[in-house]
């Protein structure tokens, strides 16, 4: 009895969790589809993919998805190796002052992106940055969460590992690169997916620092869907179901490390 009743929350959790999800589907091949119908209709009548043509008709969507993909990439890829890097640091090498550093490189994690705004406008005017795709990455280089998660990875390989490669004649950067960071690859990945869904997501940065329409990323080009007086809902859920399928592409191919990121941190 107790095993069915968890197997009845588990799938009352998932139901609640698709819910928007199958909404947005339904509203966007729906014809005239809107957010506003009560109760919501799951079987629509004359069901088409219209509003997916029309999206690519009043958007050059497949610039901006191309643009929020290779941005979301490069900023993940640079966080991996800043974060990586800087973990070991943290976790393997003694230095005066690594604990108080630590806990300044933590407390940035309490600072909200509001603040910095302008001193980040400012900073990239002044190297005449604006408007260019430098710009939106540039803030997403390094990563106090991605060095945080990382050095708690770090601190569960063994250090007996790293005696040992001594031993034969290695290096940091050799352990480090064939070592420690094999060995942390759940975490690594789990990063990657956070990491890429913040990018994949930004909107506010962007929208300050971006001015062209060829510059534009995803949330962006969905925002723009929105009429001043009008909306086309069923366009606007049709942008909004392409902009998840990447991130659940990435989380399939992923979600082997990430479920092992977590036992391990349960184990510990």
């Amino acid at each position: 009895m107790g095993k069915a009743l968890k197997y009845a929350l588990v799938v009352a959790g998932a139901l609640v969790m698709l819910f928007p999800f199958a909404w947005a589907v339904i509203t966007s091949i729906t014809p005239g589809g809107s957010v506003l119908a009560t109760p919501p209709d799951f079987t629509p009548a004359g069901a088409n993919l219209g509003a997916y043509g029309k999206l690519l008709e009043v958007t050059p969507f497949w610039r901006i998805l191309l643009n929020s993909a290779w941005i979301g990439a490069a900023s993940t890829i640079l966080q991996l190796v800043t974060s990586a890097m800087a973990a070991y640091a943290f976790a393997r090498l003694p230095f005066p002052g690594r604990g108080a550093l630590f806990a300044v490189y933590l407390a940035t994690l309490m600072v909200p992106l509001q603040v910095l705004i302008v001193p980040l406008f400012i900073e990239m005017r002044t190297f005449n940055l604006i408007d260019t795709y430098f710009a939106v990455l540039a803030p997403t280089i390094a990563s106090a969460f991605g060095v945080f998660l990382l050095r708690q990875a770090i601190a569960q390989v063994p250090k007996e590992f790293d005696e040992a490669a001594v031993l034969d004649g290695a290096g940091h950067f050799r352990i480090f690169a064939l070592i420690v960071v094999p060995l942390i690859r759940p975490a690594l990945a789990t990063f990657a997916i956070f990491g890429f869904m913040a990018s994949w997501n930004s909107y506010l940065w962007p929208l300050v620092i971006i001015k062209s329409p060829e510059f534009m990323t995803l949330p962006l080009g969905l925002a723009e869907l929105h009429g001043r007086f009008t909306t086309e809902w069923n366009v606007v859920m049709a942008g909004s179901v392409v902009s998840v399928v990447p991130i659940l592409i990435l989380y399939l191919f992923a979600q082997k490390h990430v479920i092992a990121s977590v036992a391990q941190s349960g184990l510990k």
